[in-house]
């Protein structure tokens, strides 16, 4: 079926999804695709879909882009949330949903961009999270710091054998999470897509980057090394003041840890980086493993021309 803007007819607004392996170009694409959709009239606006980029003053090591550099671009979900507060997932999607829908209401396509794989499927697939309760949590938090997380990750096992392959078992939070949605009667999303994933808006166009593994890595290791040049240790330790090490989720951020670590005289600078380097590589093979899943995703290789993307 042709696009009804090739006819002359305006089509209603879409959702687009720009996603891959960190270090592949996303940021760009998604303004490179925002602006030329603003040149044909079409009001396009950009929504945050990485975890680490919702915080406020981590920006040399999430590679966020100033706002000097969005091209006069709105920009949604960027820097809503201080480093010593939660970003779940289960937070972040109505927030997330509202600015598509706000986009779309003004007559825009939202362009979603982001390598958080659990953020951008809660936005562009229909599914919804169990529900919290915090007095189940506390009492499980309060097990996990007496019992440590073992005995909490062997009762995972037992009631929920499928969710405990697919959570970290180093990963307190994931730990306990699982267990207070199994508490209250509701089935666990084990952190992973729906059997049988239906888009939240059918008319949703998802766009992968892929980038030849050797030149990825390259690429990574680089990126890493101009995060230290350009002061990322200066960064965490002005985020510390601010309560850094309070959060559950912004200092186990890859970069922020290992810089943390270098602080605290535990790592080297060279230990630092390279363990960053090591993280940053596993983590983009988790990102790439993770979007071969979407149905309909169509991948491409960098550089990419918006307008290619918007032919019928």
């Amino acid at each position: 079926m042709s696009d009804p803007e090739s006819h002359g007819v305006p089509r209603p607004p879409r959702l687009w999804a720009i996603v891959g392996a960190t270090g592949t170009g996303k940021s760009d694409l998604a303004l490179d695709l925002a602006e030329t959709l603003r040149e044909r009239g079409n009001p396009a606006e950009i929504v945050n879909a990485d975890a680490m980029q919702l915080y406020r003053g981590m920006d040399i090591g999430t590679a966020k882009l100033a706002p000097s550099d969005r091209r006069g671009i709105p920009h949604h979900l960027f820097d809503v949330r201080e480093v010593d507060e939660d970003a779940a997932v289960a937070w972040y999607q109505p927030l997330a949903r509202a600015a598509v829908t706000g986009i779309q209401e003004r007559g825009g396509d939202a362009i979603l961009v982001g390598g958080s794989g659990l953020y951008v499927s809660s936005i562009v697939f229909d599914f919804a999270f169990p529900p919290r309760d915090p007095v189940i949590r506390e009492r499980l938090e309060r097990e996990l710091e007496t019992d440590g997380i073992d005995s909490l990750l062997e009762r995972l096992r037992t009631l929920d054998p499928a969710a405990a392959s697919k959570v970290d078992p180093r990963n307190g939070r994931r730990v306990i999470r699982a267990l207070e949605v199994l508490e209250q009667g509701s089935a666990t999303h084990g952190a992973a897509l729906p059997e049988q994933p239906s888009l939240w808006q059918a008319d949703t166009r998802l766009i992968g980057l892929h980038v030849d593994r050797g030149t990825l890595v390259d690429r990574l290791d680089a990126r890493v090394d101009r995060m230290w040049e350009a002061g990322l240790v200066d960064e965490v330790r002005a985020l510390r003041e601010q309560g850094l090490e309070r959060g559950a989720t912004a200092p186990r951020a890859i970069g922020y840890a290992q810089a943390l670590g270098q602080l605290d005289g535990r790592l080297t600078r060279a230990e630092a980086i390279e363990e960053t380097r090591a993280l940053t590589r596993r983590y983009a093979r988790r990102q790439v493993s993770w979007f071969k899943r979407y149905p309909g995703l169509t991948w491409h290789e960098p550089p990419v021309a918006a307008a290619a993307l918007l032919a019928p």
